[in-house]
């Protein structure tokens, strides 16, 4: 079986460039998880590497498949120099460790909260994850292995959260998009949700 992270990593420097930094961490009992990070004008991209070294299983199975289920990686992207993201390294290091840690599948739509701020002082604790495709393309693998998805990260205030809770991931998305939101913004406030 190929080592999928080499081709990951690959697909990450052909869709996002050379990365400037990169950061490893090791949870007990877990595959080591990096973050790497990529620059592109004002825009910074946070992509994990790792997280797809295995596939996410359904944790009410009984036996994890070690070849067929969906894998992904997570990308996080905001604007440089307005905040100290650099700091989101490890939150997200813990996002892209969750599947191996709590057996949990990351899916578009899913809420991933993280419990505190995603770096110093940002008001979001949480992430909405979003639909693959646009940034990064799927990276087809030989059978039976199912393709990397590279799934975009939406910072969510609490408000924003509890509010999708409630709603969906597909109505807090039509709020931002009716608001002009940028979601890029590291200190933006939250949506008008009333």
């Amino acid at each position: 079986m190929a080592d999928v992270l080499p081709l990951v990593e690959a697909r990450l420097r052909s869709a996002l460039g050379e990365p400037d930094a990169r950061a490893a961490v090791t949870f007990l009992g877990t595959d080591r998880i990096e973050v790497l990070r990529f620059q592109e004008g004002d825009i910074v991209r946070y992509a994990t590497l790792g997280m797809s070294a295995q596939p996410m299983s359904d944790p009410t199975a009984a036996l994890a498949d070690p070849v067929k289920g969906p894998r992904a990686e997570l990308i996080l992207s905001v604007r440089g120099g307005l905040a100290d993201t650099d700091k989101a390294l490890r939150p997200l290091a813990v996002l892209g460790a969750s599947p191996q840690v709590e057996g949990v599948v990351v899916a578009p739509g899913a809420s991933l909260d993280i419990g505190e701020p995603l770096w110093p002082g940002a008001p979001f604790t949480s992430v909405l994850v979003a639909e693959p495709g646009g940034l990064v393309e799927d990276l087809e693998l030989d059978e039976p292995l199912d393709p990397v998805r590279f799934l975009p990260l939406l910072p969510m205030t609490p408000n924003e959260a509890a509010w999708k809770r409630v709603h969906g991931a597909q109505a807090l998305q039509e709020r931002w998009l009716t608001n002009g939101t940028d979601l890029r913004d590291p200190s933006r406030k939250s949506v008008p949700l009333d």
